[in-house]
């Protein structure tokens, strides 16, 4: 099986339809019907379309089971429920994010807006830093394809005390570094309580390869898949989560280019690794993680000095695979049936809050937060390489806002849990618009129009459309709906 990145524009939508159908259409109609769409991004969108970025998975005929279901496919929640606050913070991987695009330097924004909500859905490219992960006490570690589906309302997460965590490694040619990963997994087992019940060594391992795309994002190629499909199915009553410590073929440059770059340089490693996570979580419908497992030895002693700090844990660490086994110990289970979606203790859509994203990000979970209805929160200082004006995007009113930092976003989190209209405490407070609506005539408006805050001292827009439209278009909320709670 290969499993390749690629790349096709499509027109811009016109009328009311669904954009996720919209572009489900345009990949069906551009790739053949042997392959099955693994990862889907927009990278760029102007008056002309859109230009996106498609991972796509070839040979299927050799998977173990049934083939996934689309990545497209969509269910539209019934309503929101609004007992408890849940929010998910996505900072793609391999997109240069400024925030979250080296080696879990976005944690400390997971554990800041963790505090504005009562649970937290993030994925490993936030958290994970090598031999650390600070993944708050009320955050949930999901692997990115199923947040995807998460937001797209087909599978469910039911939180556990803990997974049974099978470790798959490539059988190095050097045994030290083979030996690194072992020791890391009795570590973990030592220190964390950690359930390993075994470490498969694959000989030959699956081929990864880092490449970038023309966006610059950092995506590759995957040969020899069903050797790994194959280990999986052959233990698959074994585990509730898999691990994977694989080497991923750079050039020999990078290593020392990407430390010396001072986090200009997107991480290439990030990109496949988020490839390959996808396909195996679409395929077996458990929580995934990989970690790269270094080339050679000679490149584990390799000395990068003192180098930026949102780097640093990679500097420090030999083996960078503790964050993923400390975050895949508790990984929530993928509930896939349709009944059990929706029975108590299970998050679904209709659980979420709020999407926190950097701004100009547009793939499938941004997509279904529109489409839910479900409020977006866009951060202008997380810039990165996606090339996307949110707000030529049909959202509702009152669903889109930009944020300049994170911590602006979690004030904005605090005022949609507390149900407080963000044009409430700005100030200009705009007059109360009062129309006269009388028999066989148009309403007419009575007062001022809306007031809107265009800019701040230093002549920069804060606010992006619908920042003051909160209480329009509020949403569809129950809390008491029977439609919600068995189902929604």
């Amino acid at each position: 099986m290969l499993l390749v990145e690629q790349e096709l524009d499509t027109p811009t939508a016109s009328g009311d339809g669904s954009l996720i159908d919209g572009f489900r259409k345009a990949v069906t109609e551009r790739i053949p019907a042997s392959e099955v769409p693994i990862r889907f991004v927009v990278t760029g969108s102007d008056a002309s379309g859109h230009h996106c970025e498609l991972a796509a998975l070839t040979g299927i005929e050799e998977l173990p089971g049934a083939v996934p279901e689309s990545i497209f496919e969509f269910i539209p929640r019934k309503c929101e429920r609004t007992d408890d606050f849940t929010a998910v913070l996505l900072v793609p991987t391999g997109i240069g994010a400024e925030i979250g695009g080296h080696a879990g330097d976005a944690a400390p924004v997971a554990r800041l807006l963790a505090s504005a909500c009562d649970t937290l859905v993030t994925h490993p490219n936030v958290v994970n830093a090598s031999d650390i992960n600070e993944l708050p006490e009320n955050a949930l570690y999901v692997e990115g394809s199923v947040i995807c589906r998460f937001l797209m309302g087909t599978v469910g997460l039911q939180k556990v005390r803990a997974n049974r965590v099978l470790l798959v490694i490539d059988e190095h040619r050097e045994s030290r570094l083979s030996d690194l990963a072992i020791n890391a997994a009795s570590a973990a087992r030592a220190a964390l309580g950690f359930d390993c019940p075994r470490v498969i060594k694959m000989d030959p391992p699956i081929g990864m390869r880092a490449r970038y795309s023309s966006s610059g994002r950092a995506a590759g190629r995957i040969e020899g898949l069903e050797r790994l499909c194959t280990v999986l199915e052959r233990h698959r009553g074994e585990y509730d989560a898999v691990g994977i410590h694989s080497v991923i073929d750079v050039p020999s440059s990078y290593h020392m280019e990407y430390f010396e770059s001072h986090g200009k340089m997107v991480n290439p490693w990030g990109g496949v690794e988020a490839m390959l996570t996808h396909a195996v979580s679409m395929i077996f419908n458990v929580p995934s993680a990989h970690a790269p497992m270094l080339e050679s030895w000679e490149i584990a002693n390799m000395h990068a000095g003192i180098v930026d700090p949102r780097i640093s844990a990679e500097a420090v660490s030999s083996c960078f695979l503790h964050c993923i086994l400390k975050g895949l110990h508790r990984s929530p289970r993928i509930v896939t049936d349709s009944t059990a979606m929706h029975a108590p203790g299970v998050l679904n859509s209709a659980d979420v809050s709020c999407l926190v994203i950097p701004d100009g990000c547009i793939g499938l979970p941004t997509l279904a937060a529109m489409e839910q209805g479900i409020p977006v929160i866009a951060v202008r200082e997380n810039r990165n390489l996606m090339r996307n004006d949110l707000t030529q995007f049909p959202f509702e009113p009152g669903k889109l806002f930009i944020a300049d930092n994170y911590l602006e976003a979690a004030g904005v989190m605090t005022a949609l849990r507390a149900g407080v209209s963000l044009e409430s405490v700005r100030r200009p407070l705009a007059d109360t618009e009062v129309i006269v609506e009388s028999e066989g005539e148009s309403a007419v408006p009575r007062s001022a129009p809306r007031l809107r805050r265009q800019a701040d001292s230093a002549g920069s827009r804060r606010w992006a459309v619908g920042e003051l439209h909160t209480a329009e278009g509020a949403g569809r909320t129950c809390q008491e709906s029977e439609e919600c709670s068995s189902g929604g």
